[in-house]
């Protein structure tokens, strides 16, 4: 790149290129001003041969003699152009002037294909002046950054694009780990790509800051591109959107259509790793236009070589940059070439961009006109309809032209091409491997002015030449040949290497630092801190404009050049570092401090290297802080201690020579040393330790205790010359120590860990906080191992700041959660639910320092002051005199002790009163020793219990004491009660321990910060004995609180105490807010209440649209209470319920009614609500307070256009009126339609249940759809009528009349007016509703309908029945199936015909394929119509020679006896071949025995239907129609023509099969879309797996596959419909007898092997060996040598035998080697490592063996039994997924839930019905009900069994399991209800037996006699009553 000192110039000349110029030349400042055409040279970034050192530097980055300098420049430019502009005759002034001007405004604006007059002289060129925004360009990537790329575009210029604008947002959520490196995956330097200006940065003031601002989103470049637009042979860019098994799925940016690249198609040998947000090209293969999708291939040789078809009707926005034409010269311009291509547009190519790159003179003589070339477009204005094209062979091949050069070479023999008068020189780089061509400017010819250039360069002559810069898109270099270039060091940032010393001059002085220019030109930064040694306020006082000063490079990073003026630097001798690989031990350099920290400082070198020098190497006195000896910005010597290149770490030590310690006098990371004070510093404590080699050790503050407050009270204790007997060490900093006097880390020295080796998963370590951050907390153990706990796992909840929740040096406990092996990263968590103290030390270490407290403070004074406390000893009584009374309690002094005083709370008065100075008696609870105070109590149950034990022998009291230590134990649970409560801990005496007093902390290590639970005296707690008393607890006894129940919050008790409103009072209110939906009001003190729309007014007829339009803000008005919300508002204050209706006003009592919510509205009633919400979809509508409604966009209208204005028409407050569709009372919610409903509900009617909503249509309705797909070939559409229900239209439904392409004008979200035809039902219970758009239906005529029907008998009338047709009738239909013997077409929605490939036309079909597409409109003539069958048959003939010989056809009388003819194979039989005669629609009969002259044996394994044969007539039956045919070879043998087998003609039959085939497969298809159905289903005759329960008893091996109970399987047949009924019961009985039969099998042969193992059961593994071989499919036999082995401790060898048994067991025994597979899932669960992925993997092996149904039965079966409940849930939430048709699965969901006691029974129920095949319903729904009965709630299964006897009553197997049930519960009362309705049915004589026996059964079990004679009575009256 050119330095930047070079000014970007702008030409407004004849070629106008725009190049750099660098001269040192002073230009004088002769002119006053810049004029407005050279403003416009300032541009979006400069150009490629002039980027800025800083272009995003702030601040002026030109001075104002520069932009003089710039100015002078470019006038001197603009004289230059002039003169060459300028004709020899100067008397013609005038004239010149206006054609110079004009020159000017062809360069500088551009024209588009919408000229008119002349020809314009010049080629487009973008240029500064005439780029815009939304301009298209083509460009190639020259810089990839982090969050932008720097883009070459046309014409040297170069612009950005921001990361956000790189890519589309669409790929944000696929890309999203690679965030930070994003575009560095994406893009690569060198890519072509396509922009589009987004904006200009246009600032006049500052020149050198305009940028060009672009993005490369698809969906801004296609944006006018659509499915249909989209053509095969057309070249797009795609991101890759994810990557799938068979390629890879794309997206162009539209959310319109997706593409699809075969992983085939991608060219393998591209070398591209494919990953997701990759830019790729392709050629678009095909386009499914049904799907949406567009297959892509992205070969780089037929991408390159496509060109872009001409498309009918292209617009300019179709045009992208890169996109390749073909094209034609249409004219020679001055500068270029205008071509015109795709039949509409032009475009212009500059003499840059022609095919040679290197363009002599005459480069005109190439282009003749019309001549045609390709091209591509390299920019597109859309403004001007510009286009620009580039003939360049590089880019004609999609490939940026190479780069041979690089700035700042030189070239010695460079090779003058072509000399552009008044403008600059072409030039021919000799590079290698091939030349380059350049182009020097004017202005950078020489020093000094050119006036004649073609004078002083000759073409063909060679000249020296340096490189000044390249613009990548053209190829072409810029070049300069000023002798001045070929001077200095520097010129180049190339040439600019780390640690150079180079001289300067300051050129510019701001706040961030001064810019530098090098001789060179080249510029650079120097920051402020490095302008001097030591900070300087005013840097323009040291750092004059024009001074020259020297300099050090620190780095060059991306032509940023920055330099250091620190003296120290830059005269340092030493070895420069700059690189991590420079970085050796021992090395010593120069460097400066960056950042200074409390455990080191950071120090930067050369090119960004960065070391970290420990606190330990700094050379620090002890308790001295490294921010008191350094500063950032200080210059320092350092020493390489160590190097990691690899991690870029380097270990620094400020001192030269290391201190060496033996390792004997080494002392170790967590050993315990003692030490001496020897200062006390404001932020630590130094020691002398008392250790070898170590003299000095430091405790911080935070170090000296676990609690905070006690440590900063120990340091204002501490004195020099204080000993502390154990210090732990936590690090070792050279020769000074640090050391801890933590409770909780002395104690637990031997735990802590130095090494993340040391540590272990779900281990609990104490710690301590070294820093908190935002994000979490890092804990810190031995040396500097750290552990991070993140904030979700720092705190139990979700708190705002975590430096309010713990402290710097804070002791913790931390759960360790996870150690990476590969990083050294610990995971901790902090939460006191897993880190809560299991020991009383928190509290012992609390007492043990008060202890220490108040003897380090005695010893200020005397060691006398604490002997006081030998008199009091907690739990005795002692005396003294009150000495005030006061609010908080009583005071009381002591005689003996005048500093010492007692206190009482209220609560220890024990509702005694006290006078002052009277003398009480009062037992002691604590001593604080240091306060010199004492808690006494005068409750009698302490003062009592000191009085008895002193009121007894000396020995009896020790004795009973032992008894009480005795009773309480270390970890027994006990009850206390709260007496005191301190501040950082509770006072508790243990009633069950006569009144024993303990103490109780009521916070932990991790909470010492945490807002404290509230504790009352009097309150009891359960607490847990940790320590009994002793001197190391100070003689209390310990106690650790156990979590207690949350207590009511005082300020829930204000709030009940505010409450004095009820509901049902009359309030005086006042509105403070009036809502679309709810007037807010306030009353009473602070009260806050609503008033609901629905509450104004009693009127429901009257619908008022704005109903608070009367109201005001400020107006008060009278309303009564009628509910308390649950919902609070802003305030965080309850809002009232209030109403206003005059009814509500005005009734006289109010009740509990007010409280109840009332749902009573019905099916079809009309109810009016008012719009809250509405999106795409829904309107959603309140009807009441509680009571809410929607309605669907497809239900509020039928016109498309009321449709289209959904939202706009229910704006939020609308009133609506409408009829209630459904109800779901547990929501409370309705489902509304804004049409009535008719009044009669015909059979024809369809109530759909979906998500407990109904829906009724009917045939004749008129409703409103909407285009939900529409379906390939003739398909049709499919339309949405309703929220979950579809409908077809027919092909022929979509227009009144025929017409070629009926499809046209629909698409997919249009909404429609439709008409429903036809309601059905299909065999699997689906709904089928057909519809019609024909809007000459009655009730769907519309104003704008021009294409209305007549009733005249056209072509085009519409056909609805057959009885309609006749023959020779003329029909249009289109085409709908196509083979090669004829095709088939619609003639309406009910009618096809078929024509034979005789008929399809008069003259020959070659291929009916083309001929006929499917979908063609033809009109045709009636042949035939068979009314019974439905066949009818049409020909497309004109002629009518088909009428005379279709009679013929079937005419016996032409066959003769004797003649030979040509027949197809229609049937073959075991007697005989029927053969279809040539030609006829006659069958003949050849028997077996005239087939051959030999006997043949098996006919079918020579014939097959479809052959051709030759066969010779041997009878005519015409009475019988019996033709008989032979094929012995004797018939032909005189037969001397041989007879050629015709290939014109087929039989008809073939095509009727053929046809009527593709018929009803095309019916399925369409079908299928519509339902949107899955076609599997369960086999329903898979058995039973029960069988296998008891295979095998060996508990770990368990094969259970089927948890199910036994009478899950009850009787439940399947309706059958129309079957007989005997037959039905035949066929169960059959079932029955087989499967019992089976099942008898199967136990026979499990008795016969547990016999034989019983027998002689093996003992060794060699005659287990023998067992299976002799029983190799017995999986029993297998199964108990898996168990053998397990018993012998060799789970290896079970595994081994289940491999075997797996591969030796027939594949055949199915059941057999599942339950090898079971036994196998068993073993991994007991002894997998880990069980659950053990138990996966053979899992997933399983499946490919066996029924993957029951494969999934036997997990669960293990889950359940082994209770792991949530791998069961996952396991069932996929099986019901997969396999969402099997009742089992779905009865297994429920049984589940109902075990667990869970909710949700319903839904999955209601799920259920929606996926399993109706017939499965039966069965489901009363094995549902059964599993209700015994394990959910009865009542829900007795309404399930209603439900199903209420559709199907005569199903006696339903009633018998009801009665069961029921029977099983014993309500006697019900139960014989329910035998009295079963006996009162109308069923058969055998049933009725059946219900009649069950009766007296049961009633011969109760025992009562009177009961049995009246079932018996009842069943003599039944048989009568038959009989009669």
């Amino acid at each position: 790149m050119a330095a930047s000192s070079r000014k970007s110039q702008k030409k407004s000349s004849k070629d106008g290129p725009k190049f750099n110029k660098a001269s040192k030349k002073q230009f004088k400042n002769s002119k006053k001003q810049i004029n407005d055409a050279v403003e416009a040279q300032a541009l979006a970034l400069p150009p490629d041969d002039d980027v800025p050192v800083f272009p995003r530097g702030g601040g002026h980055s030109l001075t104002q003699r520069e932009r003089d300098e710039i100015h002078a420049e470019v006038d001197a430019e603009f004289e230059a152009a002039e003169r060459g502009l300028h004709k020899k005759n100067k008397k013609k002034k005038k004239k010149t002037e206006r054609k110079a001007n004009e020159t000017v405004d062809d360069l500088g604006s551009l024209f588009g294909d919408g000229i008119s007059g002349k020809l314009p002289r010049y080629a487009n060129k973008i240029t500064l002046k005439n780029i815009s925004a939304g301009m298209k360009l083509w460009g190639v990537v020259a810089e990839v950054n982090e969050k932008d790329l720097v883009i070459c575009l046309p014409g040297g210029l170069r612009g950005l694009a921001r990361a956000a604008d790189a890519l589309d947002p669409i790929l944000d959520n696929e890309i999203e780990a690679n965030e930070d490196n994003l575009l560095p995956t994406i893009f690569h330097v060198g890519q072509l790509v396509s922009c589009i200006v987004l904006q200009l940065d246009d600032d006049k003031k500052e020149i050198g800051k305009r940028k060009i601002w672009l993005s490369l989103r698809l969906s801004l470049l296609y944006k006018g591109l659509s499915l249909e637009t989209v053509q095969e042979g057309m070249v797009l860019t795609a991101y890759v959107k994810s990557i799938e098994d068979h390629g890879y799925i794309l997206h162009f940016g539209l959310p319109y259509f997706t593409g699809f690249l075969p992983r085939n198609n991608l060219a393998e040998n591209s070398g591209i790793d494919v990953e997701p947000g990759l830019l790729l090209q392709g050629v678009v293969r095909s386009i499914d236009r049904t799907r949406k999708v567009v297959y892509l291939s992205s070969d780089p040789d037929t991408v390159s070589k496509c060109v872009t078809k001409d498309l009918k009707g292209i617009s300019i926005d179709l045009l992208v940059p890169g996109m390749m034409v073909s094209a034609r010269v249409q004219s020679i311009l001055e500068n270029g070439v205008m071509l015109s291509f795709l039949t509409y547009f032009t475009g212009t190519v500059d003499i840059f961009h022609l095919q040679n790159t290197f363009p002599t003179t005459n480069w005109k003589n190439d282009y003749n006109q019309h001549k045609k070339v390709n091209a591509r477009i390299l920019f597109v204005d859309p403004t001007s309809r510009a286009v620009g094209l580039t003939l360049n062979p590089y880019l004609l091949h999609n490939r940026a032209p190479p780069s041979h050069v690089k700035v700042g070479d030189i070239y010695d023999q460079s090779k003058v091409i072509r000399v552009d008068r008044g403008l600059g020189l072409l030039l021919d780089i000799p590079s290698t491997p091939v030349s380059t061509p350049a182009y020097v400017t004017i202005s950078d010819v020489a020093e000094e002015e050119v006036r004649k250039l073609e004078k002083k360069y000759k073409e063909g002559s060679c000249v020296r030449v340096r490189i000044l810069g390249f613009r990548h898109l053209e190829g072409l270099a810029t070049g300069i040949l000023k002798a001045s270039a070929f001077e200095g060091l520097v010129f180049t940032h190339s040439d600019v290497k780390p640690g150079m010393v180079v001289k300067g001059k300051v050129i510019a002085v701001d706040s961030f630092g001064a810019i530098v220019q090098f001789p060179g030109g080249v510029k650079a930064l120097c920051p402020l801190p490095h302008m001097s040694e030591f900070e300087i306020v005013k840097p323009g006082k040291k750092f004059k404009v024009g001074a020259e000063l020297v300099f050090r490079v620190l780095g060059v990073k991306s032509k940023r050049i920055t330099v250091t003026h620190k003296k120290t630097l830059v005269k340092s001798k030493l070895a420069i570092l700059s690189s991590y690989a420079e970085a050796t031990d021992g090395l010593i350099t120069h460097g400066w401090i960056t950042k200074i920290e409390k455990h080191g400082c950071f120090v930067r070198f050369y090119n960004g290297v960065q070391g970290f020098a420990p606190r330990s190497e700094l050379g620090l006195d002890p308790g001295c802080e490294p921010s008191s000896m350094y500063h950032v910005g200080q210059v320092v010597k350092c020493r390489i201690m160590s190097s990691i290149p690899a991690s870029r770490r380097i270990n620094l030590s400020f001192m030269m020579k290391p201190t060496r310690v033996s390792e004997d006098d080494l002392v170790k990371l967590g050993s315990l040393v003692s030490g001496v004070v020897d200062v006390v510093t404001p932020n630590a404590v130094v020691v002398y330790v008392i250790a070898k080699g170590y003299s000095k050790g430091t405790i911080p503050t935070e170090h000296l205790a676990d609690h905070l407050e006690h440590a900063t009270v120990m340091k204002s204790v501490i004195k020099p010359g204080y000993e502390f007997d154990q210090l732990l060490v936590l690090d070792n900093e050279s020769s000074n120590l640090l050391l801890s006097a933590k409770y909780s880390l002395i104690n637990s020295a031997q735990q802590l860990p130095s090494d993340a080796s040391h540590i272990h998963p779900n281990s609990v370590v104490h710690g301590y906080v070294c820093n908190i951050i935002e994000t979490g907390c890092f804990v810190r153990f031995l040396g500097r191992l750290t552990g991070f706990a993140p904030r979700s796992k720092a705190v139990d909840g979700q708190r705002a700041d975590l430096s309010k929740t713990y402290y710097v040096g804070q002791s913790v406990r931390s759960n360790i959660l996870d150690v990476n092996s590969e990083t050294g990263r610990i995971t901790l968590s902090l939460k006191q639910s897993c880190c809560s103290s299991t020991d009383a030390s928190f509290m012992q270490e609390y007492f043990l320092l008060e202890e220490k407290i108040a003897m380090l403070q005695s010893s200020k004074h005397n060691g006398s002051e604490l002997k006081w406390v030998e008199g009091f000893i907690i739990g005795s009584v002692i005396e003294g005199k009150v000495h005030e009374s006061n609010d908080f309690g009583v005071v009381v002094s002591f005689e003996k002790h005048s500093d010492v005083y007692g206190f009482i709370t209220h609560h220890q008065l024990a509702g005694a009163t006290v006078e002052t100075g009277s003398v009480i008696q009062a037992a002691i609870l604590d001593v604080a020793k240091a306060e010199s105070l004492v808690d006494l109590s005068l409750k009698t149950v302490f003062i009592d219990r000191f009085r008895e034990a002193n009121s007894n022998r000396q020995a009896q009291k020790k004795k009973r004491k032992r008894e009480a230590s005795k009773d309480l134990e270390v970890h027994q649970t006990v009850n206390a009660i709260v007496e005191i409560v301190k501040e950082n801990y509770l006072v508790l005496s243990l009633l069950e321990y006569n009144y024993s007093i303990g103490y109780a902390c009521v916070s932990d290590y991790n909470t010492q910060k945490f807002p404290q639970k509230q504790f009352l005296n009097g309150q009891s707690v359960i607490a847990t004995v940790m320590a009994l008393p002793s001197p190391s607890t100070a003689g209390r006894l310990l106690l650790l609180l156990k979590a207690i129940s949350e207590t009511e919050t005082s300020s829930s008790k204000r709030a009940k105490k505010k409450s004095s409103y009820d509901v049902g009072s009359l309030v005086q209110a006042e509105i403070t807010e009036i809502k679309p939906l709810e007037l807010r009001l306030k009353f009473g003190i602070g009260f806050h209440g609503r008033i609901h729309i629905t509450e104004v007014n009693d009127d429901k007829s009257n619908v008022v649209e704005n109903l608070f339009s009367n109201f005001k803000i400020g107006q008060t008005v009278t309303a009564r209470i009628i509910a308390k919300s649950n919902k609070p508002d802003m305030k965080k204050s309850f809002l009232w319920e209030l109403s206003i209706k005059p009814s509500m006003l005005t009734v006289s009592e109010i009740g509990s009614k007010l409280l109840f919510e009332e749902c009573d509205v019905s099916i079809a009633q009309r109810v009016t609500g008012y719009v809250y919400k509405v999106d795409n979809e829904w309107a959603s509508l309140t009807i009441s307070r509680h009571l809410k409604a929607q309605l669907f966009i497809l239900d509020s209208a039928c016109e498309p256009s009321e449709l289209q204005e959904f939202q706009r028409r229910f704006h939020i407050g609308k009133a609506v009126t409408g009829h209630v569709l459904s109800i779901n009372k547990e929501k409370k919610l309705l489902r509304l339609v804004l049409r009535p409903f008719q009044d009669g509900i015909s059979d024809k009617t369809v109530d759909i249940s979906n998500d407990n909503m109904q829906t009724f249509i009917h045939e004749g309705d008129i409703v409103g759809g909407r285009i939900s797909k529409i379906l390939s070939g003739v398909g049709g559409l499919v339309v949405q009528i309703g929220p979950h229900l579809y409908g077809r239209v027919h092909f022929t439904e979509l227009k009144n009349i025929c017409v070629s392409d009926p499809l046209s004008g629909y698409h997919e979200g249009q909404f429609v007016k439709c008409k429903v035809l036809e309601i059905s039902r299909t065999v699997r219970g689906t709904l089928h509703v057909e519809l019609s758009l024909r809007s000459s239906l009655d009730g769907m005529s519309s104003t704008n309908s021009s294409d209305l029907s007549t009733d005249v008998d056209t072509p085009g009338k519409h056909l609805e029945k057959i009885e309609d047709l006749s023959p020779n009738m003329i029909v249009q239909g289109y085409v709908k199936n196509v083979t090669s013997k004829g095709c088939f077409i619609m003639l309406s929605r009910k009618l096809d015909a078929k024509v034979l490939l005789s008929n399809l036309s008069d003259g020959y079909v070659e291929s009916p394929e083309k001929e006929f597409p499917i979908g063609k409109l033809v009109a045709g003539r009636v042949l035939s119509v068979e009314p019974l069958s439905k066949r009818i048959e049409v020909t497309l003939k004109t002629s009518d020679s088909r009428t005379a010989s279709q009679s013929e056809i079937n005419n016996l009388s032409n066959l003769h006896v004797g003649d030979i003819v040509i027949g197809q194979i229609k049937r073959v039989e075991s007697y005989g071949l029927f053969i279809t005669i040539e030609n006829t629609n006659l069958v003949g009969l050849c028997h077996i025995s005239e087939l051959s002259e030999d006997h043949v044996d098996s006919i079918e394994t020579i014939f097959r239907a479809g052959e051709k044969v030759k066969a010779k007539i041997l009878k005519v039956d015409k009475e019988k129609r019996r033709i008989s045919l032979g094929m012995k070879s004797s018939y032909f043998k005189n037969d001397a023509d041989n007879l050629q087998m015709s290939s014109e003609e087929e039989s008809d039959e073939a095509i009727e099969e053929v046809g009527s085939y593709n018929r009803s497969s095309l019916l399925e298809n369409s079908s299928v879309a519509v339902q949107d159905m899955d076609m599997e289903s369960e086999d329903g005759g898979s058995l039973v797996l029960a069988q296998m329960q008891s295979r095998a008893s060996v508990p770990p091996l368990e094969v259970n596959l089927d948890d199910e109970q036994p009478d899950m399987d009850n009787g439940i047949s399947q309706n059958q419909g129309h079957t007989d009924e005997a037959k039905t019961v035949d066929e169960k009985n059959n079932r029955h007898a087989k499967k019992k039969e089976k099942e008898e099998r199967e136990q026979e042969i499990r008795a016969a092997e547990e016999r034989l193992l019983e027998k002689d059961a093996p003992r060794t593994p060699d005659e287990f060996e023998r067992l299976v071989r002799s029983s190799p499919n017995s999986s029993f036999v297998w199964i108990k040598y898996m168990a053998f082995m397990l018993s012998m401790a060799d789970v290896e060898k079970a595994r081994s035998i289940a491999e075997r048994a797996l591969q030796t067991i027939n594949i055949r025994e199915e059941n057999e080697k599942l339950n090898i597979w079971v036994a196998y899932f068993n073993l991994e669960n007991e002894y997998g490592n880990p069980p659950e992925e053990a138990v996966v993997k053979v899992f997933q092996r399983a499946l490919q063996y066996c029924d993957p149904k029951k494969v999934h039965l036997a997990l669960l079966g293990l889950y359940e039994r082994t209770e792991q409940n949530k791998l069961a849930d996952e396991l069932l939430y996929k099986m019901i997924k997969k396999f969402k048709h099997s009742c089992k699965v779905w009865l297994r969901r429920v049984q589940r839930l109902l075990k667990q006691q869970q909710e949700g029974v319903q839904a999955v129920v209601q799920r259920a019905l929606l996926s399993l095949p109706r017939h499965k319903h039966i069965k489901f729904i009363s094995q549902t009900a059964i599993l209700e009965f015994k394990n959910g709630v009865a009542d829900r299964g007795r309404s399930m069994f209603e439900g199903i006897l209420r559709e199907y009553p005569k199903r006696t197997d339903l009633w018998s399991i009801y009665l069961d049930q029921e029977i099983r519960l014993g309500d006697i009362d019900l139960i014989r209800g329910l035998f009295e309705r079963a006996i009162s049915l109308s069923l058969p004589p055998k049933k009725m037996k059946f219900l009649f026996k069950k009766y007296l059964e049961y009633e011969k079990s109760l025992g009562e006699e009177e009961r049995i004679e009246y079932v018996k009575q009842k069943a003599m009256e039944y048989v009568e009553s038959t009989l009669a």
